[in-house]
């Protein structure tokens, strides 16, 4: 099996998380700075905004970084056609199916990892000519699945060769060396990098997740088929009482619109969609602990 730090051309084997709106330039620079891979998170943002975010990454770091594309984002096609033309050395995938465009992208060699919610998909992500897959499970902040991280993990390194990435409530090195007990040979961690001096999210999301305990995250829009972990507030209030009678999808997506940009950038605790997880350089230092006990172990 590769090694994913040789694979993503970095110090250590961990990725920050892709996250829309919080995942811009100047945190996925600091990121790979320090010896992970910073990656940009897109959301539903179009290919001029891609091709701005990776020119602004490379004058701070000549370290490798990476783009995560959104399959649902109505400009997907547009984001990857900005990924080729830059050569951007890491892609990542999430909500969906990335199959019709890996070949693109690996022929620009680019480096492919999807994330998968599943070992059906991973099976067929590798088939498709996948690098490495990232194994999220459901504890993860923002579109999740249903397997929890440590059920879906062993699971998803049984059913294939390519290097398996781990990802959803990693916030800490004892669950990083948990994750390669469980035969991840790399971890993507997100929530954790909200804190981060380099994110440039609202203070008032920032206080809100670090002072979260375990029982401070909601998921929301389970009837979509595209569930989303958030912190609770009076938001989710609204949205979890209508779910228990009836909401269509088009009045759900309504009530969703503009929420996480009010919480990222307005640093509206009330009506924000504060995406976090249960669950820069000292943050990369403590998760990479865990890595380096269990080399030793």
């Amino acid at each position: 099996m590769k090694d994913v730090a040789g694979l993503l051309g970095t110090r250590y084997p961990l990725l920050q998380g892709g996250m829309a709106w919080v995942a811009e330039y100047r945190l996925a620079a600091a990121v790979s700075n320090r010896g992970g891979l910073g990656i940009i998170g897109t959301g539903a943002a179009d290919g001029a905004f891609v091709l701005d975010q990776v020119r602004k990454t490379r004058e701070l770091t000549d370290k490798p970084f990476g783009v995560n594309i959104v399959m649902l984002s109505p400009f997907a096609d547009d984001v990857v056609k900005a990924c080729i033309e830059e050569k951007v050395p890491v892609v990542t995938t999430g909500a969906g199916n990335p199959g019709k465009y890996i070949e693109a992208l690996k022929t620009a060699g680019i480096v492919v990892i999807p994330v998968v919610p599943s070992a059906a998909l991973a099976i067929r992500m590798e088939r498709a000519g996948a690098d490495a897959v990232i194994a999220e499970g459901g504890e993860a902040g923002g579109h999740i699945g249903d397997i929890s991280t440590f059920c879906l993990v062993p699971q998803v390194a049984d059913a294939i060769s390519i290097p398996v990435i781990a990802a959803g409530g990693i916030a800490d090195g004892r669950g990083a060396a948990a994750a390669f007990v469980l035969g991840a040979r790399g971890v993507q961690v997100g929530t954790r990098f909200l804190a981060a001096k380099e994110c440039v999210i609202s203070q008032a999301y920032k206080d809100r997740v670090i002072a979260a305990g375990d029982t401070d995250t909601v998921v929301t829009g389970r009837f979509t088929g595209h569930p989303v972990r958030v912190l609770r507030n009076k938001l989710t209030r609204e949205i979890l009482s209508k779910e228990k009678g009836e909401i269509s999808f088009e009045e759900f997506e309504e009530m969703m619109s503009g929420t996480l940009r009010k919480a990222v950038i307005d640093g509206d605790a009330d009506y924000g969609s504060m995406m976090a997880g249960q669950s820069a350089a000292e943050i990369i230092e403590d998760i990479v602990s865990g890595i380096r006990e269990f080399y030793k172990g």
